[in-house]
């Protein structure tokens, strides 16, 4: 193993895991609020609402990520929707994130004891005030762990992106590896920075869950 090479290479696969972190930054964001306002239309007592929040999370859930990134990327510009790699990418991943978060927060609300929604009601809460001041953070509560796990599976599949052309961090991990045919050296070498940043994210969901459990 040549250490020395990989300590060479090692500024250009941080530089690669810059595009990752933004990626996932703008995915977990954007696909969190999209998650929470599709989860409730998912509980809605309107059919219609509901049917159309249901066909979205089946359509985004039953396709593989790789075949929607190509859609954006490569079938949309053929429709006359032409846009940039990281736009693409970014509006891939945030809408496939969105539909497991549609779940995961569904199933964190439907949690909820229905007698807090009477409750509630009696004390004349409107329905978007319970939700915001009562069921809402409860449910945060609740989803922590699942949540935690969907945002470190999307950092992982923010790889698919190298599918894209764009200069992810394992992009940069194959341009190096095929120009300077270290595989081992370099394929090694993603895996720890790919490792280094889910165990940030799992220790930081490690605490918020620890913070939240003080007030169960």
């Amino acid at each position: 193993m040549d250490f020395h090479f990989i300590f060479e290479k090692l500024p250009y696969l941080l530089e690669g895991s810059i595009l990752t972190i933004q990626l996932s930054v703008v995915t977990i964001f954007s696909g969190t609020l999209l998650g929470i306002f599709l989860a409730f239309c998912k509980i809605s007592k309107n059919k219609v609402i509901s049917s159309i929040s249901a066909f979205y999370t089946w359509i985004f859930r039953g396709t593989p990520l790789m075949l929607q990134l190509f859609f954006f990327y490569y079938a949309l510009p053929g429709m006359g929707i032409t846009m940039n790699g990281f736009v693409a990418a970014s509006l891939g991943l945030s809408l496939n994130c969105a539909a497991y978060m549609a779940e995961i927060i569904r199933g964190g609300i439907l949690a909820i004891d229905k007698g807090q929604f009477e409750a509630s009601k009696a004390l004349g809460f409107t329905y978007l005030q319970t939700m915001t001041k009562i069921i809402l953070p409860q449910t945060f509560r609740i989803i922590i762990p699942p949540v935690g796990n969907e945002f470190i599976a999307m950092l992982k599949d923010t790889s698919l992106v190298s599918a894209l052309s764009m200069t992810d961090l394992m992009k940069t991990t194959s341009n190096i590896s095929s120009a300077t045919l270290k595989y081992p050296e370099m394929y090694l070498s993603a895996a720890c920075v790919y490792l280094l940043m889910t165990t940030v994210f799992t220790t930081g969901f490690s605490v918020i869950e620890k913070k939240l459990s003080r007030y169960s």
